[in-house]
């Protein structure tokens, strides 16, 4: 297999390769070769005309293999030779007054006759297309040559005006042949009429010299064996450019049929009775559709989507309404529509593109939570120092006897003391999630940081160890991840007090899991706790910036353990329907994941 060029179309790269067949030890080039253009896991393969390999001179072929068309040429050249030999035949027998045959009426019929018969066999021997395409072809020519003189010989010389045959005999095989050995077929004319005319000259005292016409008629053969040359040679030109041409109709066909499809936007083609053709996988998606509509058996729009069947009804109605927004009631989904018109008739078969505005508000969201996210952490930081001053003052306050001697005051001083508390919590959090991309990963063995970690989470928390209960299942001697330490520890510190905040705090009323997934090459991290589990109506807040439940809550706990394990390429999920609270958090397993 030798690849002979690259053709790179947009982003893609299709490949033409052109495949040799070796034959006896040979490389022998094959006049069927085949363009294979690899795309998108789909592989079209295209006839090569053989005229594009006679270009390339570096291949030498030791026996070439002509296609079908070549054949079926040579068969019609083959019938066409049939029909004028029997048309000589039945003119001889027939009429009385033409010349045919009038030096030896015998010989001319036993020539027409086997001329006729051998052609016959030719037809046998291109059925069976052995020998080769050139042995048969100059055989047939070189058989044209020698009957036809003979002919010519005994029905008066070239006066009988048999010689115009040649031409059309050498005019086929020039054409047939793409021009190879045109004028080597128009020598071979040339001596057999040379031959014949000396021939009967001396052997028919009859006969009158033509030797004049016979120089004409010889010039005629490679004048038209020339022309049949150059008629080839524009004919492979323009073949061969059709076919490059073909090529890359092809490729640009896949590569649009692969941008459409993966178009982020909804792309239907609706004829005017209202039917679906055609559509990308995005459109699927967004109708809901059970099976691709096809061409010869099209799906009704107003099957799948009614509202948008309508609504294409009043855009053909009303040309001007060719924007609008509308709600799918398949999955709920709000779509902005678009409808162009193939025809500038809108009663035509039309284009329907729908674009997910959801998409689009998502990434509205987001920049809007990265602009509030930078506003928030400027405002913490001013925030941080008035606040800790007046935190500073309260507790000076509280050391002054005077003030705080009084139950009011007292009171008053709490209330200070513990909204400042929780303020500054809350500023704390903002500034750790301005902080979230300074990353220090490092290798963790998470079965000795867990246990590190609960000691000291019930030490500081003032709760007996026995309330976690260890799951460490896998055989395995170390579970390696890469992690920031300090991350890491926010993270189960953030889920373990929401566990016990919920739970029952029993003994084992909190699990903690280990497991290695091999599936995804990940570690996972399960938290469980006994309590009554999150409502399923407020599942989808959970990791929302401020969402709590909690009365002195921030509500960044969980949005922040999400933000931090995003930023160690790790993630983090609630799991419903086991029976109370569960997070599970999958990190990738540092042995197994590059």
């Amino acid at each position: 297999m030798k690849k002979w060029c690259d053709a790179p179309i947009a982003a893609f790269t299709c490949q033409e390769v052109r495949v040799l067949q070796a034959k006896e030890n040979f490389f022998a080039a094959t006049n069927i070769a085949w363009s294979i253009s690899i795309h998108h896991h789909k592989i079209v393969i295209t006839e090569i005309l053989p005229s594009q390999l006679e270009s390339h001179s570096d291949l030498h072929c030791v026996e070439s293999v002509y296609p079908d068309s070549f054949w079926h040429s040579l068969y019609l050249f083959n019938v066409s030779r049939i029909i004028i030999t029997c048309g000589l035949i039945v003119l001889a027998l027939s009429f009385q007054y033409t010349s045919l045959g009038s030096s030896d009426y015998t010989l001319f019929l036993y020539a027409a006759t086997l001329h006729l018969l051998l052609s016959c066999l030719f037809m046998l021997l291109i059925k069976l297309r052995k020998p080769n395409f050139n042995w048969q072809l100059t055989q047939q020519v070189c058989a044209d040559v020698v009957f036809i003189c003979i002919m010519i010989s005994v029905s008066g010389g070239l006066a009988s005006g048999l010689g115009i045959l040649l031409m059309i005999s050498l005019a086929g095989a020039g054409l047939i042949s793409k021009g190879r050995m045109a004028l080597f077929f128009a020598a071979i004319a040339t001596v057999g009429i040379l031959f014949q005319e000396v021939y009967t000259f001396l052997y028919f005292e009859s006969h009158s010299a033509q030797f004049t016409h016979a120089a004409l008629l010889s010039i005629g053969y490679f004048a038209v064996s020339w022309l049949a040359h150059r008629l080839a040679s524009l004919a492979i030109a323009s073949e061969k450019l059709a076919h490059e041409r073909g090529i890359d109709l092809t490729n640009i066909a896949q590569v649009n049929q692969l941008i459409i499809q993966e178009l982020q936007e909804g792309t239907l083609v609706v004829d005017k009775k209202g039917n679906l053709h055609q559509c990308n996988s995005y459109a699927e998606k967004l109708l809901g559709l059970d099976k691709r509509p096809d061409y010869f058996k099209p799906l009704k729009l107003s099957e799948y989507a009614p509202e948008l069947a309508s609504k294409l009804f009043n855009w053909r109605n009303q040309a001007d309404t060719s924007s609008d927004y509308l709600r799918l009631s398949t999955n709920n989904t709000m779509v902005r529509t678009r409808f162009v018109p193939i025809e500038k008739n809108p009663h035509a078969t039309a284009i329907i593109y729908l674009e997910d505005t959801s998409r689009i508000q998502s990434q509205i969201q987001q920049m809007k939570l990265a602009a509030l996210g930078r506003l928030t952490a400027n405002i913490a930081h001013e925030i941080h120092n008035p606040l800790s001053s007046i935190c500073h003052a309260t507790e000076l306050l509280e050391e002054d006897e005077r003030i705080s001697e009084t139950a009011s005051n007292s009171r008053l001083l709490g209330i200070i003391h513990d909204n400042a508390y929780r303020l500054n919590k809350i500023v704390q959090d903002i500034l750790q999630l301005n902080r979230r991309d300074t990353v220090k990963a490092e290798s963790i063995d998470v079965r000795r940081f867990v246990h590190t970690f609960i000691q000291d989470f019930c030490l500081t928390e003032k709760i007996e160890v026995t309330v976690f209960q260890l799951d460490f299942t896998h055989d395995d001697p170390a579970l390696l991840i890469n992690f920031d330490r300090n991350h890491l520890h926010q993270i189960l510190w953030n889920l373990c007090r929401n566990a016990r905040r919920h739970c029952l705090q029993q003994t084992g009323s909190i699990v903690v899991k280990l497991t290695r997934c091999n599936e995804t090459n990940s570690i996972l991290f399960d938290i469980k706790d006994d309590g009554s589990g999150v409502p399923k109506h407020q599942i989808k807040q959970l990791f929302e910036p401020f969402f709590t439940t909690a009365t002195n809550g921030t509500g960044l706990g969980l949005y922040i353990a999400r933000e931090l394990c995003e930023a160690n390429h790790a993630s983090i999920k609630y799991i419903d329907n086991t029976g109370g609270g569960h997070f599970r958090i999958s990190c990738k397993d540092a042995d197994q994941h590059v």
